[in-house]
């Protein structure tokens, strides 16, 4: 049985982890799938958007047991190693062209809570829930530090990889904002509305926006002013925004 089940639903491209025995922990067979299918789904013009998701009742656990015994016995560059594979997963989804959407039902914990908040959007059922709960083995919450810093208050992150608490899709929606919807009882009508907005929108516009923003995280006020100016010129230049222009002023 596959760990990673790959289905295209019009535009979109929809990743499920598929071990919902093991509450979908990660582990390597399974990060290194997710590489794989975010490359492949990257490469395909026709995808304007990609969603992860959990197969049952949970989205993801986090590191699985196997993983956390090879931690234990490992040597530090062992450890180094294994945690940028991880890094990379993370950096990866805001590498490539279309938005990605994580899907979360249930538990999205540890590295599964990373996971999630590492997506450019998140949709939530409303009993969700999230959370680090690392600290309390000693374990750091690192790999995803530098996406909660960023969509959070310097206060609320530390809070957030420190307390090691769950919190509901509520609590995390009101204090990052970082939740894109919150479902009731229908995650996937929720979930439609946004894969199918992204599906009519300029796939070369969105695309062009999302990497925009990550790329300004480290540059001065100036440079992304600078940097502004020169992707607009070159958004001018698609033939999106041609057409765009043409059927605005045609109207």
């Amino acid at each position: 049985m596959s760990e990673l089940l790959t289905e295209s639903i019009g535009a979109t491209r929809v990743l499920t982890l598929n071990r919902p025995e093991k509450r979908n922990a990660l582990n390597d067979g399974l990060i290194a799938s997710l590489k794989a299918a975010l490359r492949e789904a990257d490469a395909e013009v026709s995808v304007r958007c990609i969603v992860i998701r959990g197969a049952g009742k949970d989205f993801c656990s986090g590191a699985d047991l196997s993983a956390l015994q090879k931690i234990a016995s490992a040597s530090y560059e062992e450890n180094l190693e294994d945690a940028r594979s991880l890094g990379e997963l993370y950096k990866l989804i805001r590498e490539v062209r279309p938005p990605v959407i994580a899907a979360v039902q249930g538990r999205a914990l540890a590295g599964g809570c990373g996971l999630a908040m590492a997506c450019d959007l998140i949709v939530a059922k409303r009993d969700a829930k999230f959370g680090f709960p690392e600290v309390k083995i000693g374990f750091v919450p690192a790999m995803v530090a530098a996406i909660v810093r960023r969509n959070m208050s310097e206060r609320r992150a530390f809070a957030t990889l420190t307390l090691g608490e769950e919190m509901s899709a509520e609590d995390l929606y009101q204090s990052a904002g970082i939740i894109h919807a919150l479902a009731d009882d229908d995650l996937e009508a929720t979930l439609a509305a946004v894969t199918d907005r992204y599906a009519r929108l300029s796939a070369s516009a969105v695309q062009m926006t999302k990497r925009l923003l990550y790329e300004i995280d480290t540059l001065t006020f100036d440079s992304s002013i600078e940097h502004g100016a020169k992707v607009n010129a070159t958004a001018r230049m698609t033939e999106d925004c041609k057409k765009g222009i043409g059927r605005f002023l045609n109207k």
